[in-house]
Formats: structure tokens, sequence, C-alpha cells
């Protein structure tokens, strides 16, 4: 069951055996609209930012850094609202050669942004993104998502915002 947000800066996160530890943000504007962000490698592929969390790193510590690291805004531009995680997906097989890991174990952060596009830089130091939108929850395509990541979003979107986005 996922957990609820805490503010307990010694949080930590051990993923299950085999899985790596990662957060994911939904950045969420006042009209409720999300960001999502086109991948560099893959056209049409949208998700949200997420990255893996370093050793001896807190789970809000690894938050503000991938969300820095990926689409460039700083801590102050956005508020923590709710956190949940236990999200497990496994990686396809072709994937799994390339790393130690099954999987990734994911806590997913929601936060009210509270900056302006202008804080928005996806011009990083290692570019992930090519392009961002503002969607509502319901408007997400899970078409755009790799087949392995799907179930996660569709728990994601049902958990955060009751929306029910059904597989094609």
């Amino acid at each position: 069951m996922p957990d609820n947000y805490s503010s307990d800066e010694n949080e930590s996160q051990s993923a299950a055996k085999g899985f790596r530890s990662n957060v994911a943000v939904i950045l969420e504007r006042e009209d409720g609209n999300v960001f999502i962000a086109e991948r560099t490698d893959r056209h049409d592929a949208w998700q949200f930012p997420q990255g893996g969390v370093d050793d001896g790193e807190s789970l809000t510590d690894a938050l503000h850094r991938e969300v820095e690291e990926e689409i460039g805004i700083l801590p102050q531009t956005y508020q923590l609202i709710e956190r949940r995680g236990g999200y497990r997906y496994l990686f396809p097989q072709w994937h799994r050669r390339n790393g130690p890991y099954k999987g990734q174990e994911q806590t997913y952060f929601r936060c009210r942004f509270i900056g302006n596009d202008r804080d928005i830089d996806l011009d990083t130091a290692k570019p992930e993104f090519s392009s961002y939108q503002w969607i509502a929850p319901e408007d997400f395509d899970l078409s755009w998502l790799p087949g392995f990541k799907r179930e996660v979003y569709m728990r994601v979107f049902s958990d955060f915002f009751g929306v029910s986005l059904k597989s094609s």
C-alpha cells in the first residue's frame, strides 16, 4: 500500500531485493494540470521526471536533485503535497543486461508548482527531455509509455487523482 507524504528528512527507502530505488515527481499547477515531458531518446514517449536514489541519499534529497537535473527547477518553485511509494515494475529482458537490477521501486511525490514556465529548463547538463506540456490527469495516454511502465502509471493516476487510465 502506498504511504502518505512524511516530512521526515531522514527518510529512506530500501527497495525490494533486486530493485533500484527511484523517485518520480508529479508536478501539478494550481489549475490541476500536471507536467509531462517528452524523452529525448524516443519521440512521442512522455513521462514524469524520475530517477534513481543514490546510496545514503534521502528520498526528498533525491527528488530535489533529480528535478533540478532533469527539468532545471529548484525546490523553492514547488511544494511537497503528498508522497506514495511501493510502485514496482520489472525491466524488460534487454534492459536487464545493462545493469544489476531487475526493475525499479518508485516513490512518487505530488508537488504543487508555484513557479512559472520560465523556471523550467530542459537544456540541462545531460538533457533527458526535448519538450514538455501541462495536461489534465485524465488526458494522459498510456501509449506514450513503454509497456513495462503502464501498470505503474495506471496505479499512480488512480491513487493520486482517482483517474482510471485504460490500457489499449
